[in-house]
């Protein structure tokens, strides 16, 4: 997935420890004034409105160093239908609100039946609002290396290596802003933004590492929240977040990949790739084991390594979409010799910021392993489980060598609450598979209904072309109307 939407999704999806002492801790004191927004019209699209929302770098010190967040808003069209104001959340970590506003607020607005001003902001180290940069050298953001492929044979010595010139760069360059990227202080910036809506509640939804954020923002403020919908869900383990969920991944990939198989095999497709849904697999193993050994180079010059056709394959899987381009990168690298002259399916490396804020806030939330022993043993039983992630998804990241502890642990998600959620999910995503989702579901109880739609991909809702699951999320952010119990969306 090429386009920003999809690139910062792989970020949180593939996507060092924590916050310093002095920052980001547990803290409850009130900025001293009353935090305010001055719309006026988006310079890129005039029918959304901008502002910028200041925020403290540290909560516990609110007249301290301020950060900015830039927020959008999509006013409804019908006024005197506006129940009040639905919060976009983005996955990520890294992806932009406001972005995620642009590419979906209409078909949202649609479909809610102006029911909602819509609102998003770009997260801090994201789009618009204060970045911060760890000064990675271009090779370490490389796609395929930022994420810890192994080497062929399974060796992480380059993810040792790598993770540590990545963690003592971002503890070098990133100061204090980058050591708050943090879970709990989006939560806390949500809460701010609510106080400078002048709105009693918000309506919320998430997408992907937005769930995460949404549920604990839920969980935090439960007076505060109207109407929750949880689009493609994380197991919500406390112990492990983001660990948990790159690990997860690897199931996520053995649900969708035969959706890829089916279609790389049927008849009449111009970019079939073998005969049966079965030889697809062995097909594509056996070209990124020969990739291993004797990559192929496009035109520009880089490299189509095994890896990068492992993390390629990981792109693909999030929408149906990107079945045909990696198809035609297959036959390509199969089937020719000389330059690849088709086109890569992945960019070829994270921007610095995109970086910057991925692998902060996934180390910064919870404490990684620092045992590499333990890790050689992890990847080693991954690969034969889950040969097409190859053990990436339990390597070595960069947190294993981050140079700080996190100073507040992550918020348990609870029965506890409202009974105001609605969760989506689909039967086979690649990066948050229905079994963590189901964690999800079981830690809020009855506060959650869950609708499981039969589809393929990473997100659900106004974008699978699933009608029952659109209708059904539709109905409860228009009416507040939910399933009497979970239900199943064939």
């Amino acid at each position: 997935m090429t386009n920003q939407r999809t690139r910062k999704s792989i970020l949180f999806a593939l996507a060092t420890s924590a916050v310093a002492a002095t920052l980001a801790a547990p803290a409850q004191a009130a900025p001293a004034d009353t935090p305010s927004l001055r719309w006026k019209p988006c310079a890129d699209a005039p029918t959304r409105d901008c502002a910028d929302l200041s925020v403290p770098v540290d909560y516990r010190a609110p007249d301290g160093p301020q950060a900015h967040l830039a927020v959008s808003r999509l006013r409804t069209g019908h006024p005197e239908a506006r129940r009040g104001t639905l919060l976009l959340i983005p996955g990520g970590p890294g992806g932009s609100g406001r972005g995620m506003l642009a590419q979906k607020g209409e078909a949202v607005l649609a479909a809610t039946k102006g029911t909602y001003d819509l609102v998003s902001f770009d997260p801090r180290g994201v789009g618009g609002s204060s970045l911060a940069d760890c000064g990675l050298d271009k090779a370490d953001r490389e796609m395929s290396r930022f994420f810890p492929w192994p080497g062929a044979d399974g060796d992480v010595g380059e993810n040792v290596a790598r993770g540590r010139r990545i963690a003592d760069a971002c503890d070098r360059n990133g100061g204090p802003l980058l050591r708050s990227f943090t879970t709990a202080n989006e939560v806390r910036d949500i809460e701010r933004l609510r106080q400078a809506l002048g709105e009693r509640q918000l309506s919320v939804y998430g997408v992907s590492y937005g769930t995460y954020v949404a549920a604990q923002y839920a969980q935090k403020h439960p007076d505060r929240t109207d109407r929750v919908v949880l689009d493609s869900n994380g197991d919500p383990d406390p112990t492990r977040v983001e660990r948990g969920w790159f690990a997860n991944m690897a199931t996520g990939v053995e649900d969708r990949f035969p959706d890829f198989a089916k279609w790389a095999s049927t008849p009449g497709n111009p970019d079939r790739l073998a005969d049966t849904p079965v030889a697809v697999q062995p097909m594509f193993l056996a070209l990124a084991a020969k990739l291993d050994a004797a990559p192929r180079t496009f035109s520009d010059g880089h490299e189509l390594t095994g890896n990068r056709l492992r993390m390629g394959l990981l792109q693909t899987l999030y929408s149906d979409r990107g079945f045909a381009p990696l198809a035609k990168l297959i036959r390509a690298a199969r089937d020719t010799t000389g330059e690849l002259t088709v086109p890569d399916v992945i960019p070829l490396e994270a921007a610095q910021s995109d970086a910057a804020v991925t692998v902060a806030t996934i180390c910064n939330d919870v404490r990684w392993p620092r045992s590499i022993p333990a890790y050689e043993r992890a990847v080693a039983a991954d690969r034969v489980r889950h040969p097409l992630t190859a053990g990436m998804p339990v390597g070595v990241m960069p947190c294993a060598f981050w140079k700080t502890e996190p100073v507040e642990k992550p918020g348990r998600i609870t029965s506890r609450g409202r009974s105001n959620i609605l969760m989506l999910q689909n039967l086979r995503d690649p990066a948050t598979p229905h079994s963590g989702a189901l964690k999800m579901r079981s830690a809020l109880g009855e506060r959650a209904r869950m609708v499981s739609v039969d589809s393929g991909g990473h997100g659900s809702y106004l974008r699978n072309g699933n009608a029952c699951g659109d209708r059904l999320v539709s109905a409860f952010l228009t009416s507040g109307t939910r399933p009497a119990k979970d239900v199943v969306c064939r």
